[in-house]
């Protein structure tokens, strides 16, 4: 898929006669300014989603449109457009997933996303806030997936909504699917994690390397049928996928509970923190 022009990408179709790139879909430009003022907008409100969002569509890798096709045209990716056509429909389905055994990452998915307040419909609504126009391409699907599959991520992997726990997700995604955008919010905010908790021991670096490391040695996600993996065992997910324990970012927990520093709320300093958010 290497030496293509844009051109090409637009003459290549799907078997059900998807293009893989519309015609009418701008051109991604390298706006790194741009990037870095959503990244500061991001680190004033961590639940600026749509920050995130345009940080990305700010720093596009070279290497997206190759990638797509590369999922996009295989028969993986064509069994995964006709079987999961929409995620958040099936991510959003509680009641179904609850009916699959207890232990399973179903179970496990709808308890992390119910005590969060969160759902998959959410995440869409944010995206769309970002202003990003729609097209009927694969390019559209492949970002759809990347973006549905975010919340799996917390799951499988451990990380929690904390500011160290989402810079750790996305270099856990950027060893996935790598993009300038990962490593910008991944690693920036994490020095910015280790400027907020002034003086503190624990290895906030050594987790969110670590967390790059573990999504390199795990094959990607958006690949895989997500359906499956919800009605399988956690432990059985999480083994098959190569994620281990997330042993750096529960090791800076346990470090900030001694500190006094609630990895939660970070820009309130130090102060006492709440038992149960700590609990890794």
């Amino acid at each position: 898929m290497t030496g293509k022009t844009r051109q090409d990408y637009m003459q290549m179709f799907s078997a059900d006669g998807t293009v893989l790139l519309h015609p009418d879909r701008p051109e991604a430009k390298y706006r790194p300014l741009r990037a870095v003022k959503n990244f500061q907008m991001l680190m004033k409100d961590k639940e600026d989603t749509a920050a995130v969002f345009r940080i990305f569509e700010s720093l596009p890798s070279r290497d997206f449109l190759p990638r797509i096709a590369s999922l996009a045209l295989s028969e993986t990716g064509e069994g995964l457009r006709r079987t999961e056509p929409r995620l958040p429909d099936i991510l959003d389905d509680h009641a179904a997933l609850r009916r699959t055994p207890k232990g399973n990452l179903a179970h496990a998915y709808c308890d992390f996303m119910e005590s969060e307040g969160l759902t998959a419909a959410g995440l869409v609504a944010e995206s769309d806030r970002a202003g990003r126009p729609r097209f009927p391409d694969l390019v559209e699907w492949y970002i759809n997936r990347s973006r549905d599959t975010h919340d799996l991520f917390h799951v499988l992997t451990g990380y929690g909504r904390d500011a160290l726990g989402e810079a750790s997700v996305l270099l856990f995604t950027h060893g996935q699917s790598p993009s300038q955008g990962h490593l910008l919010i991944g690693y920036a905010g994490a020095a910015n994690i280790r400027k907020m908790a002034k003086g503190t021991r624990a290895p906030v670096l050594g987790a969110v390397r670590e967390a790059h490391r573990i999504g390199k040695g795990a094959p990607p996600l958006i690949e895989q049928p997500i359906r499956q993996l919800l009605e399988r065992p956690l432990a059985d997910v999480r083994a098959a996928l190569r994620i281990p324990a997330p042993v750096k970012y529960r090791e800076c927990h346990r470090i900030w509970q001694a500190e006094g520093i609630d990895p939660y709320n970070l820009l309130a300093g130090t102060r006492p923190a709440e038992p149960e958010l700590l609990a890794a």
